[in-house]
């Protein structure tokens, strides 16, 4: 299933903001020491965010549940079989109903929810805000939903990768890559096509459409919002040559009430698909494929 493009008729141009498109005095601002800082400060903290209890680099295994009894442990006789040695080769079990997960441990297996021992309860819910987290040993699990796939996400504190991590190379910052944009906004409500890896497509309300510019051509680039930032997932010329394959991820700032806002590509970084085989990465709308090559930003870490 592709993304529906809306047609031009269906979006409102600030006229006074597009202006500020072909308007780049003021944007470089900062000295080139001052921004060389600013983007490594960012990716420092992007390397931390990765190697968090609650990063990309110690997932170790999604598994999907079936309706019904599903037994986990270490052994190979389980329905959910965890990685050798994390955890005893019987465990327990999470009983699916419907949207409704309930774990039951084992007599001898520690297992705890919130830092407390637990033997049976309830761990998901359908619409729950959040998957309460589940502690055994170095294992922390949660449970996540995709439309009617739920699964367990396995993280390891102990995890090789972590302490394989080498960091992310880059591009070398550029502050012409650092670029004023407009956010076109729909005249009505627009939603956008996303799909994720797993092949599923679902429609996402769209705030609009960045308008931008580079060496005096003009390109757009379909927005999502996500924790009051603009999101966006986009593709270029660069990816499965020296970037990710299936594309690189970007935030930016809300427009102000001018509407413009800065597209910033030296912050452009990878899916976590990009580290573990273990991730349900959305994939870049047809229409965000952009035909440049995107020379900023994250490269290839070439694990998955």
């Amino acid at each position: 299933m592709s993304a529906m493009i809306p047609s031009k008729r269906s979006f409102q141009w600030p006229m006074a903001a597009l202006a500020c498109i072909f308007l780049h005095a003021g944007i470089h601002a900062q000295t080139g020491t001052q921004y060389q800082k600013e983007i490594d400060d960012w990716h420092a903290a992007r390397i931390l965010g990765l190697q968090a209890a609650d990063g990309w680099l110690n997932l170790v295994g999604l598994y999907w549940l079936e309706e019904g009894r599903n037994s986990f442990g270490s052994g190979p006789e389980n329905r959910v079989v965890f990685p050798a040695g994390t955890i005893p080769a019987t465990a327990g079990y999470f009983q699916r109903s419907g949207n409704r997960v309930t774990l039951v441990a084992n007599g001898s297996t520690p297992i705890t929810i919130g830092g407390q021992p637990v033997k049976e309860s309830l761990v998901y819910v359908k619409d729950s805000l959040r998957s309460p987290l589940i502690a055994s040993g170095s294992l922390r699990l949660t449970i996540i939903q995709r439309e009617n796939k739920i699964g367990i996400r396995l993280r390891d504190l102990k995890s090789p990768q972590l302490a394989a991590f080498k960091g992310i190379e880059r591009y070398p910052v550029d502050t012409a890559w650092r670029i004023p944009a407009v956010l076109q906004v729909p005249i009505v409500p627009q939603t956008i096509a996303i799909t994720n890896v797993l092949g599923q497509t679902s429609r996402q309300q769209s705030p609009g459409r960045l308008v931008f510019t580079v060496n005096e051509k003009t390109y757009t680039l379909d927005a999502l919002e996500e924790e009051g930032e603009l999101f966006i997932i986009f593709g270029d010329e660069t990816s499965g040559k020296t970037t990710y394959p299936s594309g690189r991820f970007l935030k930016a700032a809300l427009p102000g009430k001018d509407g413009t806002t800065t597209i910033d590509f030296n912050k452009a970084y990878n899916p976590p698909c990009a580290f573990t085989a273990f991730a349900t990465c959305p994939l870049p709308p047809r229409q965000n494929i952009l035909p440049i090559a995107v020379s900023a930003g994250e490269k290839n870490t070439g694990h998955h």
